[in-house]
């Protein structure tokens, strides 16, 4: 099996309901970032793909038809290469917004995990490794917190993905365009459903909120330690 689209926008650009849509039309099934975390195979191939090793393609996309979002949207050059006959659909957004949402959700989760966390759970420490080295610092040069750099990186990849891409091949697309510029240009019929709109930003604040508590539990363990030391020091024996 090959690929038949390569999704090149940026997590936050609408990507997990470009999933839907595309599973939707027979795309089925289309690679995302969330499939990466719940696959211990996935999580393998792409650290290696992060830390420089030659990239198994067919191998991390085995059973998929479609992949979009971090991180592989960014390796669409290579996707391209590798599957000549795909095409590319460019998921975009206002650049502002999309700084805003990536930067409360995905990156935030990417600063807030704890240190003891990644010591401890090797897949947590080789998945933080993963982003890290296909999209943090690779993309953003290690630099997202700057909000002027990281909109400029976003505006020049837009730009970089038109240059690169055969116009034929190529659809610049905002999930509020619906359905019919996208099944015109993969040759589907237009669905009798709405497009789909899939918001998950509170199932990334419930995360952000767990890792907090995450981050918090040494300092709240140390505490009650310490008082029931002081306890048992002040009990008379």
């Amino acid at each position: 099996m090959t690929l038949d689209v390569i999704g090149a926008g940026f997590g936050r650009t609408g990507t997990l309901s470009m999933k839907v849509a595309l599973e939707q039309l027979g795309y089925d099934r289309t690679h995302h970032m969330r499939n990466v975390y719940a696959s211990a195979e996935q999580v393998r191939l792409w650290h290696d793909v992060a830390v420089g090793n030659e990239p198994a393609w067919d191998d991390i996309f085995r059973g998929y038809k479609a992949c979009v979002d971090f991180p592989s949207s960014t390796y669409y050059r290579e996707l391209l290469d590798h599957y000549p006959e795909a095409k590319v659909v460019l998921t975009t957004r206002d650049v502002d917004r999309w700084y805003e949402s990536a930067s409360s959700t995905i990156y935030e989760m990417r600063r807030l995990m704890p240190s003891w966390v990644l010591r401890l759970i090797p897949r947590s420490r080789r998945m933080y490794e993963l982003v890290d080295g296909t999209v943090w610092d690779r993309v953003f040069d290690g630099r997202f917190s700057d909000p002027v750099h990281a909109k400029q990186v976003f505006l020049d990849y837009i730009d970089q993905v038109k240059q690169d891409v055969p116009a034929d091949q190529l659809l610049v697309f905002q999930v509020a365009d619906g359905w019919e510029p996208l099944c015109d240009f993969l040759g589907c019929d237009v669905p009798d459903r709405p497009f789909p709109h899939v918001n998950d930003a509170d199932t990334f604040r419930r995360a952000v909120t767990a890792l907090k508590l995450v981050r918090a539990a040494p300092y709240g363990l140390a505490l009650v330690l310490g008082a029931t030391a002081w306890r048992y020091r002040r009990r008379p024996f």
